[in-house]
């Protein structure tokens, strides 16, 4: 069963989408503000997320880019703002969609099924992300290095995955502890740094000739240029 988030404060409206969805054959999770959205996010997969600019504590605007620091699951905002340069700014935040209140049911329900049709295709033309001799299968989560699967944990997993998905990216400590462990980051890095170091381990004896993560210091890691 597909999962949807929808976010919105006016309980009202939030029941009216939830009501609807789940009636289309979704499961859904409902929040009514910013904070909450952050939490549910980080601990939770959706197929797709309903987002309102105007909520307590978080703008929609400073959730998207967290978001979007987190995943790319597609996101379709739903705002009584119907200003074009809005929509523009929210698509270029990486919306994927933008429904302007007041909406029609179907038409949510036909966006929503669409942004997940979408996102699915994506999945699947692009499950295997290749670095050097590295091939990794987002899907079935096997890694290969030089013709052998690596055997590697959850976490190890996770971290090459969000390096091999942002190949010229730096991740610091603090990115890489709240991204894979989904909590906040108080400043102890020995978590990280142990499953750095046993996932070079790791790599280094299924290809001692390749250098595959570098530190960049004063800053953290990623893949090797």
């Amino acid at each position: 069963m597909k999962r949807v988030l929808v976010v919105e404060d006016s309980r009202d409206v939030n029941l009216l989408l939830a009501n609807t969805l789940k009636g289309d054959g979704y499961e859904v999770e409902s929040v009514f503000d910013g904070l909450s959205a952050i939490n549910i996010i980080r601990s939770n997969n959706f197929d797709v997320i309903l987002l309102d600019i105007m909520l307590p504590y978080k703008r929609g605007d400073e959730i998207l880019k967290e978001i979007r620091n987190l995943c790319e699951v597609p996101v379709i905002i739903i705002s009584a703002k119907d200003l074009v340069g809005t929509k523009i700014d929210f698509l270029k935040l990486g919306a994927d969609d933008y429904i302007t209140k007041p909406f029609d049911l179907g038409e949510v329900l036909a966006r929503v099924e669409a942004q997940i049709r979408r996102y699915n295709f994506s999945n699947s033309e692009n499950s295997v992300i290749k670095y050097k001799d590295i091939q990794l299968n987002c899907n079935s989560k096997v890694v290969i290095v030089n013709g052998c699967e690596l055997i590697l944990t959850a976490k190890e997993y996770k971290i090459l995955e969000i390096f091999m998905k942002n190949k010229d990216k730096v991740f610091s400590k603090c990115n890489l502890y709240e991204s894979i462990w989904k909590g906040e980051y108080l400043g102890d890095d020995n978590a990280v740094k142990t499953h750095i170091s046993n996932l070079r381990n790791k790599l280094k004896k299924a290809n001692d000739s390749e250098e595959y993560i570098e530190t960049v210091w004063g800053l953290g890691y990623r893949l090797c240029k």
